[in-house]
């Protein structure tokens, strides 16, 4: 067994009104997009480096630039199934997801997203567990200026 832990977080670019704000691969219609050069999609980021704690090869840094700023790769999910080229004889079973923010709301979102992750994962809906926290607004995600995402995976 392995297990990965990941992390990530963006602030809200206030001044962009042409992006979308995305999350979980999944995108909230309405919602301040975070800043970012791709999608900036907080929850697959961190999931991407979690699986990079299995694989111990980084794909957010040089990688993912090379996709984003070489190809115009923009969408998060491609990092991530980009990280899970480098698993060898493992397979993610299970992830959890923990997300800190005040804005938006997370939870109406969850089952969406869990569908979305367990696709891009292989791995059944209910091997998806997804958690939100405002941290009592003590963290800048609390406090409304961005979103961060701790990932923990596990692999047989």
């Amino acid at each position: 067994m392995k297990v990965g832990i990941g992390q990530d977080s963006h602030r809200f670019d206030f001044e962009n009104k042409n992006k979308k704000f995305v999350l979980g691969g999944v995108t909230f219609e309405g919602v301040t997009p975070l800043s970012g050069n791709s999608d900036a999609d907080v929850v697959l980021h961190a999931i991407t480096n979690a699986v990079s704690g299995v694989t111990c090869v980084n794909i957010l840094g040089r990688i993912a630039d090379e996709m984003c700023m070489k190809k115009g790769i923009t969408d998060s999910s491609e990092y991530l199934v980009e990280a899970l080229k480098y698993l060898v004889d493992v397979k993610i079973v299970h992830v959890s997801i923990s997300i800190e923010c005040s804005y938006p709301r997370i939870t109406p979102k969850i089952p969406e997203m869990r569908k979305v992750i367990s696709g891009l994962l292989g791995i059944p809906e209910n091997s998806v567990g997804i958690t939100a926290t405002s941290g009592e607004g003590l963290t800048q995600f609390g406090q409304g200026k961005g979103v961060q995402a701790f990932c923990i995976v596990t692999a047989l």
